[in-house]
């Protein structure tokens, strides 16, 4: 299942993108094999994701994310953990269903 999602870096900043297995991802990157950009930042924490219909769908959503600015990435990281809050917003419960 492809997603488009953001991770917080450890020195506060953002990083966006998109994936076909997220618990992979996120392993990855925590382990600095992931972006370049990331590997410095470690850890990072998964606080958005979005599932998508194909990875097009994801990559596009990525780029979209990309071009907000901090406030709003912000926005919809917040709107995102108000509706996750009852799942407590952790990758390994809620990953299992994340599709709309």
């Amino acid at each position: 299942m492809p997603y488009a999602y953001i991770v917080k870096c450890n020195d506060g900043t953002y990083y966006t993108g998109w994936t076909t297995d997220l618990q992979k991802r996120m392993a990855t990157h925590n382990k600095g094999k992931g972006a370049k950009y990331t590997y410095c930042r470690l850890p990072v924490k998964l606080i958005y994701w979005e599932w998508k219909e194909n990875r097009s769908q994801a990559q596009s959503r990525e780029v979209f994310i990309k071009k907000l600015s901090r406030q709003q990435k912000e926005k919809l990281i917040k709107e995102f953990q108000k509706t996750r809050s009852k799942d407590n917003n952790k990758l390994d419960e809620s990953v299992k269903d994340t599709k709309p």
